[in-house]
C-alpha cells in the first residue's frame, strides 16, 4: 500500500512540473492574444509576425512610403536659414518719424485742361518751367507714411506754392526702398510784379488760389539706418480761381485786359516735377 501511495505522489509531482514548464514565460502572451491592462506589454503587438513600425522599411500604401525624417538635418537647415537672414539683415530696424528735403526741376501749365481768363495770356506766361524746393515730415507705420509736404516752385514771372497732406506706400527691399505717394491740398500763385502785368494793376490784388492733387513714385537708398538719398517723380493737377481785379484809380490800360481781369477767372492746369531727396529716419 505504501508503495502504491508513493508512486501516485511521484506521478502527481511530475504532472505539475510538466504543466508549469508548458506555460509562457512571464511578460509574454500567446500569439494573437492582447495582454490585459496592467500586464507587461499592454498596448503592444505580439512579437510573432510583428508589422514594421512607422519610418521603417516595408510600411507603404499604394507604393508610397513615409519620409524617414532626420531631426539633425532639419535643425541644420533651420540654423543655415537663420544665419543667411542675419547676413542679409540691413540692421535698420523700425522707424517712426521721417524728415526729408528735396530740390529739382518742375514744368507748369496753368491752363492745360481748362482756360477761363485766369491770367492775361498776352501779358503772363501760362506755360513755364523753373526750380522747385520742398520739405516733408510725418509718421511711419511699418511701410505706410503719412504727413504734410510743402513745395515752392519759382518761375520767371510768378511763384507757385502748395501745402499737401501726403500718404505713402513703401516697399522695403534691403537698403533699397521704392515707394508710391498720393497727396492733395492747397495751392496758391503769387509773386507778380508790375512788369508782369499791364500798368494800372496792383500785383497784390491779383490773388490766385485753389487746390491740387498729386501722385508720385520714387525710391530711397539707405546709406545708414537713419540717412537716405533718393529721387522722386510727381505729376499733379491744379484747380485755380481768381477774383476780379479793378484798375487802380481808374487808370487806363489795355481795354481787353481790363475787361478780362475785371471778371472772375479760373483754370485747370498740370505740373510735373523731378526732385532729388535727402531723408532722415528715426
Amino acid at each position: 500500500m505504501r508503495r502504491i501511495l508513493a508512486l501516485g505522489l511521484t506521478w502527481s509531482t511530475m504532472s505539475l512540473a510538466s504543466i508549469a514548464s508548458a506555460q509562457q514565460p512571464y511578460g509574454q502572451q500567446p500569439y494573437g492574444q492582447q495582454p490585459t491592462y496592467g500586464q507587461p506589454g499592454y498596448g503592444q503587438q505580439p512579437t510573432y509576425g510583428q508589422q514594421p513600425t512607422y519610418g521603417q522599411p516595408g510600411l507603404s500604401s499604394g507604393g508610397l512610403e513615409p519620409p524617414s525624417g532626420n531631426p539633425d538635418s532639419a535643425a541644420a537647415a533651420t540654423e543655415a536659414d537663420l544665419q543667411k537672414s542675419e547676413k542679409e539683415d540691413t540692421g535698420r530696424g523700425l522707424t517712426f518719424i521721417y524728415l526729408n528735403v528735396e530740390g529739382g526741376y518742375t514744368h507748369l501749365g496753368l491752363q492745360t485742361f481748362k482756360a477761363n481768363d485766369l491770367v492775361d495770356a498776352q501779358a503772363v506766361k501760362t506755360t513755364d518751367h523753373g526750380y522747385v524746393l520742398g520739405v516733408g515730415a510725418g509718421l511711419r507705420l511699418v511701410f505706410i507714411t503719412i504727413g504734410p509736404r510743402f513745395r515752392l516752385a519759382k518761375f520767371s514771372e510768378y511763384d507757385l506754392w502748395t501745402l499737401n497732406g501726403e500718404l505713402g506706400l513703401h516697399i522695403p527691399l534691403g537698403n533699397f526702398e521704392p515707394y508710391f505717394t498720393l497727396g492733395a491740398g492747397y495751392a496758391s500763385i503769387g509773386g507778380f510784379d508790375s512788369g508782369n502785368l499791364t500798368a494800372g494793376y496792383d500785383p497784390s490784388d491779383v490773388q490766385i488760389r485753389g487746390y491740387n492733387v498729386r501722385a508720385g513714385a520714387g525710391f530711397d537708398l539707405f546709406l545708414s539706418p537713419a540717412f537716405s538719398i533718393g529721387a522722386n517723380l510727381t505729376g499733379e493737377m491744379l484747380g485755380l480761381t481768381r477774383p476780379g481785379v479793378s484798375l487802380q484809380g481808374g487808370a487806363g490800360g489795355n481795354s481787353a485786359q481790363a475787361s478780362a481781369m475785371a471778371a472772375d477767372g479760373s483754370s485747370i492746369g498740370a505740373a510735373v516735377s523731378l526732385t532729388g531727396v535727402l531723408g532722415l529716419h528715426f
